[in-house]
């Protein structure tokens, strides 16, 4: 349940009534329209498709949620675990759809970045907004893309103009506090030639219950270089749609980490096109589930040109009656030849009653190219656990430290030591006694 019986309508004069609380450019509310309409003429993804053939939406109901930005004024309840201990060059902050916070270091804002609500942004800077809103993901993906395209708030841009290298990271936090409180939250990244960039997302909050349905677009240009961290880690009560795509241009490189620990269903979709000669991205994945949550991960390491490299590695650990879903894919388009491509999943069983499914694939239209993937699921093995012990850890800890371990080639991967401490610390806190 969302934890609010109160029905919301989300039609036409909803919509108008949503557009006239804006402050946005006549081509961005243009853009809006277009979405609301193939919205209404959409139905929602089932069971039927081979997408959603392993996730259920049924007893999802978007009326029990209310417009994002309309539920109550609230405070920050939440707390970010990313930037402990981490210096940051702006933040934005959002509850239920509101902007809370905002702030950005005098340094990077003489240098020309831009960091902050995306509407506002949009307005005042069209040339840094308006040749890539919408471009990146595609908003008439499905039902959820194109109601997320309409409704789209609060969204945060995040632009780095070309040569400018910021040390510090950047980091946005949305929250639900809410009863039936929604977030669609909107994270535009555009990386001129030859920038670098570092942004913490985080999502948590909505133990009340609450919908996100989101959306992030990256553009990597030609040599530039982005370290991003994407940690959804929502209540239980929480349903999450989003959809996430990044282009990186010649010899630009993206280290993408996701860390996704909550949310009641999850259904996300992660693609990354390689489109210029020598570009690169790592996408490293950190998956923890318990209760009954059920998280679906579908992942695109898309080689347009020739000479690129992608290696991903997801790795998930599940507990009780939990589910984890991942669809991996390595395209390679013809002529896209001496393709590098790598991906793997790891599944750690928690429980008998879990049920992990892994899906890897390979479509590849060009010759001279190494691609390969690999998957594994398996059970904690009872030999390690009585060894721990042996060394004087009880039971529970021998779980947690074993747990840990498993994902340590991700952590290892992270390039802020606090960051992969915070998710390692937020994983072992769920782990309990493992039989």
């Amino acid at each position: 349940m969302s934890g609010t019986t109160t029905a919301t309508t989300w039609d036409a004069q909803a919509f108008e009534q949503f557009l006239g609380s804006l402050q946005e450019p006549d081509w961005l509310l243009q853009k809006r329209r277009q979405c609301f309409e193939q919205f209404q003429q959409m139905a929602w993804p089932g069971r039927d498709e081979e997408e959603w053939r392993r996730t259920d939406i049924r007893t999802f109901h978007l009326e029990r949620f209310a417009l994002p930005g309309t539920a109550p004024a609230a405070e920050v309840a939440a707390q970010p675990l990313l930037t402990q201990g981490v210096e940051v060059a702006g933040r934005v902050s959002t509850v239920d759809g509101r902007v809370v916070e905002q702030q950005l270091d005098s340094q990077a804002a003489d240098a020309g970045v831009l960091f902050g609500p995306l509407g506002p942004l949009a307005a005042q800077h069209p040339e840094a907004v308006q040749p890539h809103l919408g471009q990146v993901v595609n908003l008439s993906y499905d039902r959820f893309a194109a109601l997320h395209g309409a409704f789209w708030s609060p969204g945060t841009l995040l632009y780095v103009p070309r040569g400018v290298r910021v040390e510090q990271a950047f980091h946005v936090f949305n929250t639900l506090r809410q009863p039936g409180a929604s977030d669609f939250g909107h994270l535009l990244v555009v990386l001129e030639a030859e920038a670098e960039a570092t942004l913490l997302l985080e999502m948590a909050g909505g133990e009340s219950g609450g919908l996100h349905c989101g959306a992030i677009e990256v553009l990597v240009g030609p040599g530039a270089s982005l370290r991003l961290v994407s940690l959804q880690n929502w209540s239980q009560r929480v349903w999450h749609f989003a959809h996430h795509r990044a282009v990186v241009q010649q010899q630009g490189r993206i280290q993408w980490t996701i860390g996704a620990l909550g949310a009641r269903l999850a259904k996300v979709n992660q693609h990354v096109a390689l489109s210029g000669r020598g570009a690169e991205a790592q996408v490293n994945g950190v998956m923890f589930t318990e209760g009954r949550q059920h998280l679906s991960y579908h992942t695109m390491q898309h080689h347009q040109v020739p000479e690129c490299t992608s290696d991903l590695l997801y790795k998930g650990a599940l507990q009780d009656h939990s589910r984890i879903v991942w669809r991996g894919m390595i395209r390679v388009d013809p002529g896209a030849i001496k393709t590098n491509g790598y991906q793997r999943n790891d599944n750690l069983m928690l429980s008998d009653h879990a049920r992990a499914d892994s899906i890897p694939g390979l479509e590849i239209e060009a010759d001279d190219v190494v691609c390969t993937h690999g998957s594994t699921t398996g059970h904690v093995d009872q030999e390690q656990i009585f060894y721990a012990q042996t060394r004087g850890l009880s039971r529970g800890e021998a779980s947690r430290v074993i747990v840990t371990g498993f994902f340590q080639q991700v952590f290892d991967r992270i390039p802020i030591p606090s960051v992969a401490e915070a998710l390692g610390a937020a994983i072992r806190r769920r782990v309990r006694y493992y039989a």
